[in-house]
């Protein structure tokens, strides 16, 4: 259960902030969004400042999507992936995502199942690391920060109207967040065929 365990963590941690900020960062490589509306719900209640949780939710979000290219960027090198995806087909992808590496990263960020492959075959293909990096920062400023701000909001009415069951109103939203992607995910697949 990550949410009663980062919950605990967070908890434990009041007052120090480098341990909050670590638990956040933590939680964003396990599950972002969930991460996310935890961090919400904590500042919700005045057990985290608003300040540390938006950056800490922006270094381990960033940092996660760094690592996911660099994985990609690392699995060029072995000798497997190079029989798989022969020099002549990188050359291919590689010209192909040049000038696209902004809006793949941005449009994988908002379409629940993206993220893992798009970073890392970008990785792959050697896209530039700057325009990369630059992409994942806007995105995550975006996308984070409205998840957040809704979050905190609901999280504010949760305690006032739910009191000590607001954790389940907390998982219930989690979870209306994982079906709606996937929902989502199901109709785009749907609508574009392979």
């Amino acid at each position: 259960m990550l949410i009663p365990g980062l919950s605990t963590i967070l908890a434990a941690a009041a007052g120090i902030q480098s341990l909050q900020a670590a638990t956040i960062i933590s939680g964003t490589f396990i599950l972002e969004d969930a991460a996310t509306l935890l961090a919400a719900m904590q500042v919700a209640s005045g057990a985290l400042s608003l300040p540390l949780a938006l950056c800490s939710l922006y270094t381990g979000i960033v940092l996660g999507d760094l690592g996911l290219y660099g994985l990609g960027r690392l699995s060029a090198t072995h000798r497997w992936a190079q029989r798989m995806v022969p020099q002549k087909r990188r050359h291919i992808g590689q010209e192909w995502v040049k000038g696209k590496v902004i809006p793949l990263v941005l449009v994988s960020r908002f379409v629940p199942g993206l993220r893992l492959p798009t970073y890392t075959t970008l990785g792959f293909l050697h896209a530039s690391i700057l325009q990369f990096a630059l992409a994942a920062v806007i995105a995550t400023l975006i996308w984070t920060t409205g998840l957040f701000f809704i979050s905190l909001r609901l999280g504010l009415l949760m305690a006032h109207y739910l009191g000590v069951w607001r954790w389940a109103g907390l998982a219930v939203f989690l979870l209306v967040i994982i079906f709606v992607g996937r929902l989502a995910t199901k109709l785009y697949n749907q609508r574009n065929p392979e």
